[in-house]
């Protein structure tokens, strides 16, 4: 790969994590979760159910860091905790109503947010798009 490619990539990363981060401090446009209680709950919904370990495996976190971020999660009513059967220490985590509403209103946020910003997008751009973004995000 040429240096210049790298560095262009290397740059608009960083563009867009200012970008981001300017949405991010604006809660109002993006709903009630922050980014890591979204995640968290877009995870546990998509497969049913999961564990501490298996969530910190997949984004690449502490099982300490998850641990506490559930923890706050299942404070607020988003998650319930049900114990391993087959280790008493383990438990997974599963979506409650609350949860699922709460993730849903901020998915459709978010989603609005993009609608807005990629309105002169055309489709073949935006599927181009997010075919290379989830493929950057698989190589880490």
């Amino acid at each position: 790969m040429k240096r210049e490619s790298l560095e262009t990539i290397e740059l608009e990363l960083a563009v867009l994590i200012r970008h981001i981060t300017s949405i991010v401090q604006n809660k109002k446009n993006i709903g009630n979760l922050d980014r890591s209680a979204y995640l968290l709950l877009r995870q546990i919904d998509r497969r049913g159910s999961a564990g501490v370990k298996a969530l910190a495996e997949e984004f690449l976190l502490d099982i300490s860091t998850v641990s506490r971020q559930t923890a706050a999660l299942e404070s607020k009513g988003y998650v319930v905790r049900t114990p391993d059967p087959d280790d008493g220490r383990a438990c997974s985590f599963e979506i409650t109503e609350l949860g699922a509403k709460e993730m849903e209103d901020c998915r459709q946020a978010r989603l609005d947010r993009l609608t807005e910003k990629l309105k002169e997008w055309t489709d073949e751009e935006s599927i181009d798009f997010g075919k290379l973004l989830e493929k950057f995000n698989r190589t880490f």
